[in-house]
């Protein structure tokens, strides 16, 4: 399991080493980037290995009891940004996991803060670290059903739900997806929560979490144990969101208005930028001006970067 990389286009990469699956864009002169794509691979083909070094840890809960974030066996860089990304969240459970892509996304984009480069992303399966400098922006467009997801469709009908343009100004740095029906298991309802912060770390941890409140009890919501979907689950036998019915629109209202509460709670401690939140057609927000442009519902944008399953950047 060799690390590979393609180049796309003129701009961009897709480069992957087991399950770490990217694409890399960046603007700049072109020794700038040559530079920086080469600092970035040097530093990408060591992440996975030092990932499995101390992988048995990163699957255990982060304990309550732990004040501080620094406190922390854990080694490598992308553990510790793991970690650091989690530890707010303590009180409920959660491993370090749950931030695994946003932190790898978040090592490997300081590769690219240089001088020549004027912005740069690297979006890891969903979770999207950026790199901008003054007057850069960049337009991020979000689709809710993770699971009919693909870049053919998006570039057939454009059918995104929302689009964001995120510019040098503003603090947000770090974007990233959580849902049921995406590539990670969910304990909630949500078809997906999107999460701005200043890095994606946090954005990935805070996403997990708020998807995860978006719940409720109802008898058509199929629920297993983790471990009898994945043998290696750091949830363990925690029940995880299998499928969901078509839910009554004051039920979809009281879901998403958990979400939402626990979304505000992360933006009145300063660790997230704005949420939104998607289920079986309704949209709330958080956070997000929802006027003037920065965030448009069902907007029918052509997006700059690469989609995945969970946004396109």
């Amino acid at each position: 399991m060799n690390p590979t990389r393609t180049r796309l286009d003129a701009t961009r990469w897709h480069w992957q080493h087991g399950p770490i699956d990217l694409i890399l864009s960046a603007d700049g002169t072109a020794s700038a980037l040559q530079a920086a794509y080469e600092a970035c691979w040097a530093r990408f083909v060591d992440v996975l290995p030092e990932l499995v070094g101390e992988l048995k840890q990163l699957r255990q809960p982060v304990p309550a009891e732990v004040a501080s974030s620094d406190d922390t066996q854990l080694q490598g860089p992308v553990a510790r940004r793991m970690w650091s990304a989690c530890h707010p969240h303590r009180t409920r459970h959660i491993t370090p996991m749950a931030a695994v892509a946003g932190s790898v996304a978040d090592e490997l984009i300081t590769a690219f803060a240089r001088e020549g480069i004027s912005r740069a992303f690297i979006n890891n399966g969903g979770d999207i670290a950026l790199y901008l400098t003054e007057g850069q922006q960049y337009r991020v467009g979000v689709f809710a059903d993770l699971a009919s997801f693909s870049p053919v469709r998006l570039s057939r009908d454009q059918a995104l739900d929302a689009s964001l343009t995120l510019d040098a100004g503003l603090a947000v740095r770090g974007i990233a997806t959580s849902g049921w029906r995406g590539r990670s298991f969910s304990l909630g309802i949500a078809d997906s929560v999107t999460v701005l912060a200043r890095n994606a770390a946090t954005a990935d941890a805070a996403a997990t979490m708020i998807a995860n409140a978006v719940d409720l009890d109802h008898p058509g919501i199929l629920r297993r144990p983790a471990s009898s979907l994945k043998d290696d689950t750091d949830l363990g036998d925690r029940l995880v969101t299998v499928d969901v019915p078509s839910l009554p629109q004051p039920l979809i209202d009281f879901a998403l208005a958990r979400g939402v509460e626990a979304a505000q709670r992360l933006l009145d401690q300063g660790l997230i930028e704005g949420a939104a939140l998607f289920l079986q057609g309704r949209v709330r927000v958080a956070g997000i001006h929802h006027t003037g442009g920065l965030l448009t519902q069902r907007a029918q944008i052509k997006t700059e970067a690469p989609c995945s399953k969970y946004a396109a950047c």
